[in-house]
């Protein structure tokens, strides 16, 4: 029989368990740690084998493709905003080219240029005079002949005033088409271009900003733990280890920012950006599950059911991280771009919801254990924070899936840049919280004990107010 006894906070192991068995068990959580970042050092590498071309200078091959409607890009310009567009081999089709071209134009002005067509009986928005039309494949065919088989064309526009255009390629005759197609769009400011969209110009010193706050928070985290080195446990490094991941993430992302800025291209620090994007996103998620299960500073070890949790989520990270970057270096113009984003959100959430489990494992365990260990008084402390811990996951949870995806989509496009301040505060808000409620101190609340508070305790422990 395996009993469990807690003691100043500390979990051991009595009965009949020897001490050969004790060891086992410690060496078993170890061994789930190792199993964990043998995983993560594997995913690292498949990740960085993909390949990478975050840009506003984007270059896109389009195959076979006979869709009507192509989505290629959405830009915020301010008045002089340019939009270049480069075709390259373009084989000579048979169908009417003139029905097959680019043309920009806002979200609100589709539905009135549709009505508009419907009115007329056309099918064709490149004949409509509220979209404003870039090329057509007839134009390209037509300098191709002049230039004596010529495979590449050019064409650039000013936009007409300052707004948020799309731009499309439309194939009114349904015909395959195949072409390799460079776009670049950027606004003018000073004389020299910006490659980010109005709206998202502020984005390198918002996230300089966060990296020079973790890096604070980093601080402040080695300050506490070498302070109270004495009640340091394994979770609490990995805390700090995640805060580290944060703040190379923050910085990877300001510069890959900072380049596409100026220069249209990231140079490199986009593959940085996603590395550590992932890894930042799977410790985060291990580092909620351990707390979640009291691991190193209430128990060694992890039960089965928590094991495995922790072994679905990492995969689970793994393929939800593989399908963000491929959706998000596709662009809109790919064919399975919307199957790729449904699948990261997907499993996104269920990585969210598998996190809660341990959580509301540790609350039963704490209740169930109140009525038997005559230490009620501990128990309504660390249920009382587990609690707070549990409701604090879901709200962050809640706010950077849901309340930042309709910041993003509600607000308009000169201050697109909110949505990411609202997110990145929220994650740092939850790193403070999450660090200051499981610090390293002598006398955390979960050792607190209070014996003329006992009989209160075991009352407040009667009620249902810690149901979940």
């Amino acid at each position: 029989m395996l009993l469990l006894v807690e003691d100043e906070g500390a979990v051991f192991v009595s009965g009949r368990v020897g001490a050969r068995e004790r060891e086992v068990t410690m060496v078993g959580g170890g061994g789930v740690l190792l199993r964990l970042v043998l995983v993560l050092v594997a995913a690292l590498f498949l990740v960085s084998l993909l390949p990478f071309c975050k840009a506003e200078i984007k270059h896109l091959t389009i195959k076979d493709d006979a869709r009507l409607l192509i989505f290629f890009e959405t830009f915020g310009f301010e008045v002089g905003g340019v939009v270049n567009i480069t075709i390259t081999d373009v084989p000579v089709t048979e169908g009417d080219k003139a029905r097959m071209g680019f043309f920009l134009s806002t979200m609100e002005d589709l539905e009135p240029a549709y009505t508009s067509l419907e009115r007329e009986n056309r099918d064709c928005l490149l004949d409509n005079p509220m979209i404003h039309q870039i090329l057509t494949l007839d134009q390209v065919a037509a300098q191709a002949q002049s230039d004596s088989g010529s495979s590449q064309f050019s064409k650039g526009i000013n936009v007409p005033a300052a707004d948020e255009y799309t731009l499309f390629f439309e194939n009114c005759a349904q015909l395959p088409v195949t072409m390799a197609v460079t776009t670049s769009m950027f606004n003018v400011e000073n004389g020299y271009r910006d490659y980010l969209p109005m709206g998202q110009t502020q984005l390198p010193r918002l996230y300089f900003t966060f990296f020079l706050a973790n890096l604070v928070l980093l601080g402040v985290w080695i300050y506490t733990c070498w302070s109270q080195k004495l009640s340091v446990h394994r979770i609490h490094v990995l805390m700090g280890v995640l805060v580290v991941l944060k703040a190379l993430n923050m910085i990877c992302e300001a510069e890959d920012k900072k380049f596409v800025k100026s220069t249209g291209t990231p140079h490199g620090w986009d593959v940085a950006y996603y590395i550590f994007n992932f890894l930042r996103g799977g410790m985060l998620f291990i580092v909620i599950i351990l707390i979640g299960t009291g691991w190193s500073f209430l128990k060694p070890f992890l039960q089965d059911k928590e094991k495995k949790v922790l072994m679905i989520v990492i995969p689970l990270q793994i393929f939800a991280n593989a399908a963000f970057i491929m959706y998000d270096e596709s662009g809109m113009s790919r064919k399975y771009f919307f199957t790729l984003k449904r699948i990261f959100l997907l499993l996104d959430i269920i990585c969210c919801c598998a996190v809660l489990f341990p959580i509301v494992w540790s609350i039963k365990h704490l209740r169930e254990a109140s009525h038997t260990d005559g230490k009620a008084a501990r128990n309504l402390v660390k249920l009382m924070l587990f609690r707070q811990y549990y409701i604090v996951v879901v709200s962050y949870i809640y706010f950077t899936r849901i309340v930042v995806f309709a910041l993003d989509t509600v607000t308009i496009y000169r201050y697109r840049w909110v949505s990411n301040f609202a997110a990145e505060m929220a994650a740092l808000v939850f790193y403070i919280y999450t660090g200051y409620k499981f610090r390293p101190v002598v006398h955390n609340p979960y050792f607190a004990l209070d014996d003329e508070e006992e009989a209160a305790a075991q009352e407040a422990l009667k009620d249902d107010e810690f149901d979940l």
